[in-house]
């Protein structure tokens, strides 16, 4: 169900305070395509730092694992990655799927068979990052899972709370979103 409370908007204003916090930069200075690492310097650990800034404001638990790992699991090793750590070619199909919406079509364009896997961070901006929290908000169930009331409500308008007995919303956690469109997808495209 696609919550109307926390708008795109919101999120991407909320994402770009926490890579702001994070990198001890100016938040104005931050645009919905920059590349969290090219645009904005963030290495591996300052992603762990923005992720659980963002689960703190939101209530939310961001993907522990980058979907390339979901595919390797779900499907088999050797799936995503060759014996050398470059992508394959259903992986890249599967990413520029994932990504299509997200990401500047040049950054598509550079997804390619045969690319090292850590080039894929720098393909990370803002508006992509922004597309997983609001994937996350919008598993909101329709009742809440504490009393069974839809009274569904804002708190600083980050937070999605329960207007009758002011529990959390309880939503998808990241990685079962990932596995959930991975398994879509083949389902519908036959990639594997």
């Amino acid at each position: 169900m696609r919550q109307a409370l926390i708008s795109d908007d919101k999120v991407i204003e909320e994402l770009k305070k926490a890579a702001a916090e994070t990198l001890a930069i100016d938040a104005a200075t931050i645009k919905a395509d920059s590349s969290l690492v090219k645009d904005l310097g963030a290495e591996s650990l300052d992603f762990l730092d923005i992720n659980y800034r963002v689960e703190q404001t939101f209530a939310i638990k961001m993907a522990r694992h980058f979907i390339i790992e979901h595919i390797e699991e779900m499907f088999g090793e050797g799936t995503a990655l060759d014996p050398d750590g470059r992508l394959t070619e259903k992986a890249v199909k599967l990413m520029r799927i994932r990504l299509d919406a997200a990401v500047e079509g040049s950054a598509l364009e550079a997804l390619k068979p045969g690319m090292d896997m850590d080039a894929l961070p720098v393909m990370i901006t803002i508006r992509s990052m922004a597309g997983s929290i609001t994937d996350i908000l919008d598993t909101l169930p329709e009742n809440c899972t504490e009393c069974g009331k839809s009274a569904w409500k804002t708190e600083n308008e980050t937070r999605i709370v329960c207007g009758a007995c002011g529990a959390d919303a309880a939503y998808k956690n990241g990685d079962d979103l990932i596995k959930e469109w991975l398994q879509k997808t083949q389902d519908e495209h036959k990639i594997i």
